[in-house]
Protein backbone atom coordinates (compact mmCIF):
# COMPACT_ATOMS: atom_id res chain seq x y z
CA UNK A 1 0.00 0.00 0.00
CA UNK A 2 2.70 2.46 -0.34
CA UNK A 3 1.71 5.79 -1.65
CA UNK A 4 -1.99 4.32 -1.68
CA UNK A 5 -3.88 6.75 0.56
CA UNK A 6 -7.52 6.49 1.75
CA UNK A 7 -9.69 9.54 2.48
CA UNK A 8 -13.07 10.36 3.02
CA UNK A 9 -14.73 12.48 0.66
CA UNK A 10 -18.40 13.79 2.27
CA UNK A 11 -20.37 11.82 4.42
CA UNK A 12 -21.06 9.04 1.97
CA UNK A 13 -17.92 8.39 -0.46
CA UNK A 14 -13.95 7.30 0.33
CA UNK A 15 -11.27 8.27 -2.23
CA UNK A 16 -8.27 6.14 -2.77
CA UNK A 17 -5.88 8.38 -4.18
CA UNK A 18 -2.94 5.44 -6.22
CA UNK A 19 -0.56 7.99 -6.72
CA UNK A 20 0.08 11.29 -8.52
CA UNK A 21 0.83 10.79 -11.86
CA UNK A 22 -0.93 9.54 -14.64
CA UNK A 23 0.74 6.75 -15.91
CA UNK A 24 -0.42 2.95 -17.28
CA UNK A 25 0.94 1.37 -13.96
CA UNK A 26 -1.12 3.32 -11.70
CA UNK A 27 -4.25 2.86 -14.35
CA UNK A 28 -3.91 -0.54 -13.53
CA UNK A 29 -3.46 -0.89 -10.83
CA UNK A 30 -6.66 1.05 -10.41
CA UNK A 31 -8.61 -1.40 -13.07
CA UNK A 32 -7.47 -4.38 -10.92
CA UNK A 33 -8.95 -2.91 -7.78
CA UNK A 34 -12.47 -2.01 -9.52
CA UNK A 35 -12.23 -5.50 -10.84
CA UNK A 36 -11.32 -7.01 -7.41
CA UNK A 37 -13.93 -5.05 -5.85
CA UNK A 38 -16.88 -5.71 -8.24
CA UNK A 39 -16.09 -9.60 -7.13
CA UNK A 40 -16.18 -9.15 -3.52
CA UNK A 41 -19.59 -7.51 -3.86
CA UNK A 42 -19.33 -5.47 -1.29
CA UNK A 43 -22.87 -4.93 0.75
CA UNK A 44 -23.60 -0.98 0.36
CA UNK A 45 -21.47 0.07 -2.20
CA UNK A 46 -23.72 2.07 -4.72
CA UNK A 47 -20.60 3.12 -7.53
CA UNK A 48 -17.10 2.74 -8.26
CA UNK A 49 -15.69 5.51 -10.43
CA UNK A 50 -11.95 5.11 -11.40
CA UNK A 51 -10.15 8.44 -12.40
CA UNK A 52 -6.41 8.73 -13.60
CA UNK A 53 -4.68 8.43 -10.39
CA UNK A 54 -7.92 7.95 -7.71
CA UNK A 55 -10.95 5.81 -7.16
CA UNK A 56 -13.95 6.99 -5.98
CA UNK A 57 -16.37 4.57 -3.59
CA UNK A 58 -19.91 5.93 -2.76
CA UNK A 59 -21.30 4.23 -0.41
CA UNK A 60 -24.91 3.87 1.73
CA UNK A 61 -24.02 4.94 4.95
CA UNK A 62 -27.21 3.21 6.36
CA UNK A 63 -25.90 -0.07 5.24
CA UNK A 64 -21.98 0.30 5.36
CA UNK A 65 -19.69 3.18 7.49
CA UNK A 66 -17.09 4.79 6.79
CA UNK A 67 -14.54 3.36 8.78
CA UNK A 68 -15.73 -0.56 7.82
CA UNK A 69 -14.87 0.44 4.06
CA UNK A 70 -12.00 2.20 5.06
CA UNK A 71 -11.04 -1.03 6.80
CA UNK A 72 -12.44 -3.64 4.07
CA UNK A 73 -9.98 -1.61 1.28
CA UNK A 74 -7.16 -1.53 3.56
CA UNK A 75 -7.10 -5.45 3.34
CA UNK A 76 -8.10 -5.91 -0.31
CA UNK A 77 -5.27 -3.59 -1.31
CA UNK A 78 -2.83 -5.75 0.73
CA UNK A 79 -4.04 -8.48 -1.91
CA UNK A 80 -2.12 -9.61 -4.59
CA UNK A 81 -3.53 -7.86 -7.38
CA UNK A 82 -2.94 -8.81 -10.91
CA UNK A 83 -2.01 -6.06 -12.97
CA UNK A 84 -0.88 -7.98 -16.05
CA UNK A 85 -2.05 -7.98 -19.74
CA UNK A 86 -4.85 -10.93 -19.29
CA UNK A 87 -8.03 -9.82 -19.76
CA UNK A 88 -7.42 -6.18 -21.55
CA UNK A 89 -9.96 -5.72 -24.42
CA UNK A 90 -8.75 -3.21 -27.24
CA UNK A 91 -11.74 -1.77 -29.44
CA UNK A 92 -11.32 -1.40 -32.88
CA UNK A 93 -13.01 1.88 -34.21
CA UNK A 94 -14.03 2.87 -37.42
CA UNK A 95 -12.89 6.43 -38.43
CA UNK A 96 -13.28 8.30 -41.83
CA UNK A 97 -10.61 10.53 -41.70
CA UNK A 98 -10.61 14.55 -42.97
CA UNK A 99 -13.18 16.09 -45.41
CA UNK A 100 -16.32 16.96 -44.07
CA UNK A 101 -15.95 14.62 -41.69
CA UNK A 102 -12.50 15.92 -40.23
CA UNK A 103 -12.67 19.64 -40.99
CA UNK A 104 -9.95 20.40 -39.07
CA UNK A 105 -7.44 17.94 -40.35
CA UNK A 106 -5.63 19.97 -42.26
CA UNK A 107 -5.10 22.14 -39.00
CA UNK A 108 -3.74 19.62 -37.30
CA UNK A 109 -1.19 18.59 -40.11
CA UNK A 110 -0.28 21.93 -40.48
CA UNK A 111 0.75 22.59 -36.78
CA UNK A 112 2.45 19.55 -36.94
CA UNK A 113 4.70 20.27 -39.96
CA UNK A 114 3.39 17.02 -41.54
CA UNK A 115 0.72 15.54 -44.48
CA UNK A 116 -2.52 14.72 -43.29
CA UNK A 117 -1.83 11.46 -44.44
CA UNK A 118 0.91 11.21 -41.84
CA UNK A 119 -1.00 12.68 -39.38
CA UNK A 120 -3.76 9.77 -40.28
CA UNK A 121 -1.43 6.69 -39.96
CA UNK A 122 0.28 8.22 -36.42
CA UNK A 123 -3.20 8.86 -34.71
CA UNK A 124 -4.03 5.13 -35.60
CA UNK A 125 -0.64 3.56 -35.39
CA UNK A 126 -1.37 2.98 -31.67
CA UNK A 127 -3.77 1.46 -28.84
CA UNK A 128 -4.76 4.02 -26.10
CA UNK A 129 -5.71 3.52 -22.86
CA UNK A 130 -9.11 4.83 -21.54
CA UNK A 131 -8.03 6.13 -18.03
CA UNK A 132 -10.94 7.24 -17.24
CA UNK A 133 -14.80 8.51 -18.38
CA UNK A 134 -16.38 11.86 -17.46
CA UNK A 135 -17.19 15.58 -19.15
CA UNK A 136 -20.17 13.46 -20.89
CA UNK A 137 -21.49 10.36 -20.67
CA UNK A 138 -19.22 7.99 -22.39
CA UNK A 139 -16.60 10.22 -23.01
CA UNK A 140 -12.84 8.52 -22.46
CA UNK A 141 -9.51 10.66 -21.20
CA UNK A 142 -7.67 8.73 -23.67
CA UNK A 143 -3.19 8.46 -23.11
CA UNK A 144 -0.85 8.09 -25.73
CA UNK A 145 -0.85 10.74 -27.92
CA UNK A 146 2.25 11.05 -30.06
CA UNK A 147 3.89 14.52 -29.34
CA UNK A 148 4.09 15.31 -32.73
CA UNK A 149 0.72 15.60 -33.53
CA UNK A 150 0.08 17.78 -30.16
CA UNK A 151 -2.70 20.35 -31.16
CA UNK A 152 -4.05 23.52 -29.41
CA UNK A 153 -7.39 23.40 -29.11
CA UNK A 154 -9.79 26.08 -31.28
CA UNK A 155 -9.21 29.55 -30.44
CA UNK A 156 -13.35 29.69 -30.99
CA UNK A 157 -15.24 26.49 -29.43
CA UNK A 158 -18.28 25.37 -31.99
CA UNK A 159 -21.61 25.54 -30.48
CA UNK A 160 -22.12 21.57 -31.57
CA UNK A 161 -20.01 19.03 -32.73
CA UNK A 162 -22.04 15.88 -33.56
CA UNK A 163 -21.62 12.54 -31.90
CA UNK A 164 -18.62 10.46 -33.21
CA UNK A 165 -16.58 12.85 -33.99
CA UNK A 166 -12.84 12.46 -33.33
CA UNK A 167 -10.70 15.13 -32.64
CA UNK A 168 -7.39 16.45 -30.39
CA UNK A 169 -7.45 18.55 -28.00
CA UNK A 170 -3.93 19.73 -26.73
CA UNK A 171 -2.31 16.40 -26.16
CA UNK A 172 -5.27 14.28 -26.33
CA UNK A 173 -7.37 12.57 -28.44
CA UNK A 174 -10.96 11.04 -27.79
CA UNK A 175 -14.57 10.96 -29.16
CA UNK A 176 -17.45 12.92 -28.54
CA UNK A 177 -20.14 10.47 -27.66
CA UNK A 178 -23.30 13.22 -27.86
CA UNK A 179 -23.64 16.51 -29.89
CA UNK A 180 -22.16 18.68 -27.56
CA UNK A 181 -20.18 22.59 -27.24
CA UNK A 182 -16.47 21.76 -27.93
CA UNK A 183 -13.19 23.10 -28.69
CA UNK A 184 -11.17 20.22 -30.06
CA UNK A 185 -9.62 20.19 -33.55
CA UNK A 186 -11.72 17.77 -35.64
CA UNK A 187 -9.86 15.05 -37.94
CA UNK A 188 -12.64 12.48 -38.64
CA UNK A 189 -15.45 10.57 -36.85
CA UNK A 190 -16.81 7.20 -36.07
CA UNK A 191 -20.06 5.85 -36.97
CA UNK A 192 -19.46 3.60 -33.65
CA UNK A 193 -21.97 4.99 -31.02
CA UNK A 194 -20.02 4.82 -28.30
CA UNK A 195 -22.59 5.77 -26.27
CA UNK A 196 -26.49 4.63 -26.73
CA UNK A 197 -29.21 4.93 -24.04
CA UNK A 198 -31.36 2.38 -25.43
CA UNK A 199 -28.64 -0.13 -25.41
CA UNK A 200 -28.78 -2.17 -22.50
CA UNK A 201 -25.19 -1.52 -21.71
CA UNK A 202 -25.28 2.07 -22.60
CA UNK A 203 -21.82 3.06 -22.83
CA UNK A 204 -19.55 0.60 -24.80
CA UNK A 205 -16.17 1.30 -23.23
CA UNK A 206 -15.17 0.95 -19.72
CA UNK A 207 -11.60 2.76 -17.95
CA UNK A 208 -8.27 0.28 -18.27
CA UNK A 209 -10.03 -0.99 -21.76
CA UNK A 210 -7.70 0.31 -25.19
CA UNK A 211 -8.99 2.46 -28.51
CA UNK A 212 -7.47 1.48 -32.03
CA UNK A 213 -8.75 3.96 -34.60
CA UNK A 214 -9.06 2.04 -37.93
CA UNK A 215 -9.12 4.51 -41.23
CA UNK A 216 -12.04 3.69 -43.42
CA UNK A 217 -13.04 5.24 -46.69
CA UNK A 218 -16.76 6.99 -46.80
CA UNK A 219 -18.09 3.85 -48.93
CA UNK A 220 -16.53 2.02 -45.55
CA UNK A 221 -18.11 4.57 -43.17
CA UNK A 222 -21.65 4.61 -44.36
CA UNK A 223 -21.63 0.67 -44.77
CA UNK A 224 -20.79 0.68 -40.86
CA UNK A 225 -23.21 3.46 -40.06
CA UNK A 226 -26.23 1.16 -41.94
CA UNK A 227 -25.13 -1.85 -40.00
CA UNK A 228 -25.24 0.30 -36.61
CA UNK A 229 -28.60 2.18 -37.19
CA UNK A 230 -29.91 -1.62 -37.64
CA UNK A 231 -28.44 -2.70 -34.08
CA UNK A 232 -26.14 -4.85 -36.50
CA UNK A 233 -22.81 -3.91 -35.87
CA UNK A 234 -20.12 -5.02 -33.41
CA UNK A 235 -16.95 -3.59 -32.89
CA UNK A 236 -13.99 -6.13 -33.27
CA UNK A 237 -12.60 -6.33 -30.12
CA UNK A 238 -9.02 -7.92 -29.50
CA UNK A 239 -8.49 -9.61 -26.01
CA UNK A 240 -5.51 -9.59 -23.76
CA UNK A 241 -3.14 -7.44 -26.66
CA UNK A 242 -1.67 -4.14 -25.71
Amino acid sequence: MQNIKILTAGDASLLIEFGNEISPEINAKITATVQLMKEQHIEGVVDIIPAFCSLLINYDPRVLSYDELSKRMKRLLKMDIKTGEAGRRVFEIPVCYGGEYGPDLANIAEHAGLTEEEVIKIHSSRDYLIYMLGFLPGFCYLGGLDERIHTPRLANPRLKINAGSVGIGGSQTGIYPLDSPGGWQLMGMTPVKTYDPDREVPILLSAGDYIRFIPVDEEEYMRIKELVERDEYQCTVREGEV
